[in-house]
């Protein structure tokens, strides 16, 4: 009986020891995973119809579009959410349409306007965007603030896009004569509003660390301030109406109204002119 109780012991000593050593392996934390190295960053554009016909490329997935349907006043540009994942078109008038993950925050549409809308920046949040006419006047929606605006004062040429900040705590607006306006904490790095130039700039691109931009002439001619690293001095016979920076910003897709679309750099080509766009007027670019 004695060496019964002992061998009992024992064993339950054995087991105590064993159940700790599977606690312990248990608790200890997992293996860290190991990133691949050569994941590839996504690399995509969107083309924008004047009737709402939306086009993707690349990793640009399709999330709908306006195409087919019967709009109030044309489209005239677009902006992507931040997750690459949707799309927000903007018609003249206003009026708001979203795709994807792109939320509806409002629209100028029910309101009278003094000049038409000519553009949109989304915030980084994704969660709101800004709204700028030709006179210069601002409309933010959801979380996008007002941080000032040139409307009501007199330009000498009419504003033709704007760009967000990287915080979202700013943007910048940009004329057809390359003059540049910055807003909240959009820094002022240079423009091309006191030079003279043969074409007039259509569009303003700010780089992911919203400390410089970049200006796009009607020609496909790129002129970069700050940390815009992004240049281009060939002309094109076609009308460009905007440009889309590859993630590297060492390179750009550069779209013409009639869908067909340069590229320059580490930007990849795709299809171009894209299938569907034949007698379609392109009016906006949208990267990834």
């Amino acid at each position: 009986m004695a060496a019964f109780r002992c061998a009992r012991g024992g064993l339950r000593r054995v087991l105590l020891i064993g159940l700790a050593v599977v606690a312990w392996q248990s608790a200890a934390p997992p293996a860290r995973a190991t990133a691949p190295t050569d994941a590839p960053s996504q690399k995509g554009y969107w083309l924008v119809a004047s009737d709402g016909s939306v086009f993707g490329f690349g990793d640009a997935g399709d999330y709908g579009s306006a195409g087919g349907t019967h709009l109030a006043k044309p489209i005239v540009g677009m902006a992507a959410t931040p997750t690459g994942h949707g799309y927000w078109l903007v018609a003249s008038d206003g009026g708001i349409f979203g795709y994807g993950d792109a939320g509806y925050y409002g629209s100028a549409g029910g309101i009278h306007l003094a000049q038409p809308i000519v553009g949109m920046s989304a915030t980084p949040t994704g969660h709101g965007y800004w709204l700028v006419a030709s006179d210069g006047g601002i409309f933010g929606y959801g979380d996008a603030g007002y941080y000032g605006s040139p409307g009501g004062t007199h330009l000498a040429q009419p504003i033709v896009g704007m760009s967000a900040t990287a915080t979202g705590h700013g943007y910048w607006l940009v004329a057809s004569d390359g003059g540049v306006f910055g807003y909240g904490d959009a820094g002022y790095y240079g423009s091309k509003g006191s030079g003279r130039h043969k074409k007039q700039i259509v569009g303003i691109l700010a780089t992911r660390t919203g400390h410089g931009y970049s200006l796009v002439a009607s020609d496909g001619t790129v002129a970069s301030y700050g940390d815009a690293s992004f240049r281009n001095t060939h002309a094109y016979s076609k009308a460009i109406i905007g440009l889309a920076l590859t993630p590297t910003g060492q390179g750009a897709w550069l779209a013409a109204n009639d869908g067909t679309v340069a590229t320059q750099g580490d930007a990849p080509p795709y299809a171009s002119p894209p299938a569907g766009t034949a007698n379609r007027t392109m009016v906006g670019i949208a990267g990834l």
